[in-house]
């Protein structure tokens, strides 16, 4: 180590300091078993070691091991800060100042493990100390933050630390260095950033926002575009954020491009040849044998076990098909999800974008959707004559049905949703009469009043998102006091329930719906702290000793007790569980459609400047 003396250099052999020609052995009694050592700025050293801590002086040496001071005698790194020594071993941190114990940082106290290897000051005092489970700052307004996973480090063994003349800091971990530098942009510069990426990698023919594969995990230089279950509902996300975009800027660019994604969706209808039937996705003929959930068959041995395990298990062995034209393949089941997706990305296109014959285009598609629901009992009749499986509104299913009593809540505030939108499009009143023949005679809204109390053993987080998607319908175009009332009250009590998600998607649809300004902090702060890496890494917070892992809110899911920010979070979709201890698949980059689509909204709603 460096001192005003001199440099230090310690080891089992003893202790040495350069004289600027030499090294002169110094007569210290001291542990072999050096494991890091400070000057203490009186020519005179702290050294750690298994054996405890050491001040070493030319008059005395002093030994402290004992738990009164130390968590225990087996020390590493240690540092100095504000007149305190901060020492890492085995157990956590020690902080002590003339020998007295001041405070320790145990799981108790934020730190990730009980194993600490080594601890840098930076230049702008933030307190740097390396674990078995990543690095993590303290900061000096008392703050602490934890980086982890191959987003930040070669592997979460740190063993030393460095800072470079621009306070970059340069980790040392057991698979290599990991350089984590400063980069100071404001929310437009981010957007910017997430703007060009998703134009670069992730809008794929004929105009769709989605993730791509990496050729190798975690490469984003060598890919390829690949489809997705519900590429039709995060395209209706994408939809939304172009119409926001517009609205916020007047960019014809914005415009033409919710255009594009308006069209896509339509022809996601158009090349099933239903009236109304859509498909959930479309990909280029060339993509057959890469795409997801290929055509197969099932044995009857499968059937059984399936049926078995889900009573509403529908065997589709044709999921793919060819387009007529032979140049696309499309995806058929097409599920509540992607209906969700779509109906909010068709009200916002047509409410904040869409010219009067581009509304014009709206009011019909969204018109045969409808139509087609109440042809087929309030489902979405698949190709082969039979509902596809999760695209079920019937009253007769939902109120009768045991099986469906998860959904029922749920899938009873869809249909009204989607009838009310076509009605708010078309001004046609059958679409009203339907709507109010659901509320009071199919007692829909009695059903959906019950989503707040929802049953734990179904509660699913990607249902959370659904309902957010469709409020702003609900509020914005019913017109009738009491049941706007009823929305108005139903919104209330729900978004109580989902503040602890910090979910800024969710919060500014809802300062949307209820023309409010609320959660304004944990949604500024979310973009905030999202990272510039897409890339959906590993993350796996249970080799974590800091938090709990539980299972709420969501029964049959291992989840963390504490929301983690999103730096340390599997890359964002919506309809992720934000709470999971453990996700993430390095071969695939997520499209930043999840950030930039509440950025824009917050934009709009003045939230954001």
């Amino acid at each position: 180590c460096t001192s005003k003396e001199g440099v230090y250099a310690l080891g089992p052999e003893g202790v040495w300091i350069s004289t600027g020609n030499e090294f002169v052995k110094r007569d210290y009694a001291i542990a072999r078993s050096v494991r890091g050592a400070v000057s203490d700025g009186k020519e005179g050293l702290w050294v750690t070691s298994d054996m405890g801590l050491y001040h070493a002086t030319k008059n005395e040496i002093a030994r402290f091991y004992k738990i009164d001071i130390l968590l225990s005698a087996a020390l590493k790194g240690l540092a100095f800060n504000k007149g305190n020594l901060w020492i890492t071993g085995l157990g956590g941190v020690n902080i002590i100042n003339h020998s007295k114990r001041q405070r320790v940082i145990t799981p108790a106290e934020g730190c990730p493990s009980i194993f600490t290897n080594c601890v840098k000051q930076s230049a702008d005092e933030v307190m740097w100390i390396g674990t078995k489970a990543g690095v993590i700052r303290f900061y000096p307004d008392g703050k602490h933050s934890l980086l982890f996973s191959r987003r930040w480090l070669m592997d979460d063994t740190v063993n030393d630390i460095a800072f470079d003349q621009q306070g970059n800091a340069w980790i040392a971990t057991a698979q290599g260095v990991s350089a984590i530098k400063k980069r100071w942009m404001s929310l437009a510069d981010k957007e910017n950033y997430f703007y060009d990426v998703l134009m670069r990698r992730h809008i794929r023919e004929p105009w769709t926002a989605s993730q791509i594969h990496l050729l190798t995990a975690g490469d984003t230089t060598h890919w390829q575009p690949e489809d997705d279950d519900n590429d039709g509902e995060f395209n209706g996300n994408y939809l939304a954020m172009e119409s926001f975009r517009y609205a916020v800027t007047g960019s014809e660019d914005a415009r033409e491009k919710a255009k594009k994604a308006f069209r896509f969706l339509k022809q996601l209808q158009d090349i099933t040849g239903g009236d109304g039937y859509f498909a959930r996705s479309m990909v280029p003929i060339e993509w057959a044998g890469r795409v997801h959930d290929g055509n197969r068959t099932y044995s009857e041995k499968e059937k059984a076990e399936e049926l078995v395990n889900e009573p509403r298990f529908k065997p589709v062995e044709i999921r793919w098909h060819k387009s007529a034209d032979g140049q696309w393949l499309w995806k058929g089941d097409a599920s509540s999800d992607e209906w969700c997706g779509h109906m909010m990305g068709y009200y916002f296109y047509y409410t904040l974008a869409a010219n009067e014959e581009e509304k014009n285009l709206v009011r019909h598609h969204v018109a045969s959707l409808a139509d087609h629901l109440i042809a087929h009992d309030f489902t979405m009749m698949d190709i082969d004559g039979k509902h596809a499986r999760w695209s079920v509104w019937s009253p007769q299913l939902l109120n009768h049905d045991p099986e469906w009593s998860p959904d029922r809540s749920g899938n009873s505030m869809e249909l009204l949703t989607f009838l009310k939108l076509a009605y708010y499009c078309t001004n046609d009143e059958k679409y009203q009469q339907q709507y109010l023949r659901m509320i009071n005679k199919e007692h829909y809204l009695d059903n959906m009043a019950e989503l707040t109390n929802q049953n734990p053993a179904w509660f699913i987080y990607y249902d959370v998102t659904m309902q957010a998607y469709l409020y702003p319908i609900l509020l914005h175009c019913e017109k009738d006091p009491k049941l706007l009332a009823f929305y108005q009250q139903h919104i209330d009590k729900w978004m109580e329930q989902r503040k602890k998600d910090e979910n800024p998607l969710i919060n500014f649809l809802y300062c949307y719906a209820r023309n409010k300004k609320v959660e304004q902090k944990a949604s500024v702060d979310f973009l905030i702290n999202t990272p510039l890496d897409l890339v959906d890494w590993n993350i796996d917070h249970t080799k974590r000793e800091d938090i709990k892992l539980v299972h709420t809110p969501v029964l049959d899911e291992l989840e963390v007790n504490e929301l983690q920010p999103p730096s340390i979070r599997a890359t964002v979709r919506w309809d992720n569980n934000p709470w999971a201890a453990m996700s993430g698949n390095p071969g695939t980059e997520k499209e930043p459609v999840f950030w930039l689509y509440p950025y824009w909204m917050g934009r709009y709603l003045k939230i954001i400047q």
